[in-house]
């Protein structure tokens, strides 16, 4: 019985990832432009990567678009969850205000990013040039400032991970803050030794979430910068997309299967540091 309830998602989920991982993981042992037949020639397409320096510094900003997926937004979403936990006033004005951004469209944000960071007429450069008194800064221009600013303008929406970590801070039982109250906890007692503890396996969730995020980040570089200058913010995810558009098909398919093991592996691996245990769900058993 429980087979045939498993059956319809196990046929999609082979058809719709197992098949076409496969078939991807062989199109990388090819040779394969997309059209015409296929011809098999083992790992040549790793090894051509792996000596490429534009792939070699994809695989590097994507290792950081991780971290600063997972380092810092999420800890800047717990940090604005565990405050409005507390219900201050207007909290319910600001959950939504901090939400809002996620359900915008990624172009359009990116777009309003774009102008923002103008070399002429941008916000921040009127900023810089009127108030600082400083020359303006190229930051999508620059390699120096290109990758930074790319990453700042996707880790300050935090909304996304605020709500999960929220959703799962309110089921906290309350009588564990009255307990430390009555021992003289203070609030930040409180939140360390009661509220971090309870929201561990969450934490873990998010991060992984973010991280995971991270490394198949695509949209916002691609749009702004096309993963320029000079390849300074290209991901793997762009360096596919360039590959398949010069009609080399067979090196994407090989990009892509290096992302999907390096996702699986993220996971593996952050599992292992962090733990499995979550005491909220211990506790609700």
């Amino acid at each position: 019985m429980r087979a045939l309830f498993l059956a319809p998602v196990l046929i999609l989920f082979g058809g719709f990832f197992v098949y076409p991982f496969l078939f991807t993981l062989y199109a990388s042992l090819t040779r394969w432009s997309g059209i015409g037949a296929m011809r098999f020639i083992g790992l040549g397409n790793y090894v051509r990567l792996f000596k490429d320096a534009t792939f070699l510094l994809a695989m590097k900003n994507n290792i950081i678009w991780a971290l600063s997926h997972g380092f810092i937004q999420v800890p800047l979403a717990a940090l604005v969850a565990m405050i409005l936990l507390r219900k201050p006033k207007g909290w319910r004005f600001l959950r939504t205000a901090y939400f809002l951004p996620n359900v915008i469209s990624t172009v359009a944000l990116t777009m309003v990013w774009s102008s923002l960071y103008n070399v002429q007429f941008g916000l921040i450069n009127e900023f810089i040039t009127k108030v600082m008194g400083r020359a303006p800064v190229n930051f999508l221009g620059n390699p120096d400032y290109a990758l930074g600013a790319v990453i700042f303008q996707a880790v300050i929406y935090i909304g996304y991970f605020m709500i999960i970590i929220l959703a799962a801070g309110m089921n906290i039982p309350k009588e564990l803050y009255e307990a430390a109250e009555i021992d003289g906890a203070s609030t930040l007692q409180q939140e360390r030794f009661v509220t971090l503890p309870m929201l561990r396996g969450t934490f873990v969730t998010a991060i992984t979430l973010a991280m995971a995020y991270g490394v198949r980040h695509f949209e916002s570089t691609y749009l702004m910068t096309g993963g320029g200058p000079a390849y300074a913010t290209t991901t793997m995810g762009i360096d596919l997309f360039l590959k398949m558009d010069a009609l080399r098909y067979a090196e994407a398919s090989a990009v892509g299967v290096i992302l999907i093991l390096s996702g699986t592996g993220l996971i593996v691996l952050l599992r292992r540091v962090f733990g499995k245990s979550d005491p909220m769900s211990e506790m609700a058993q």
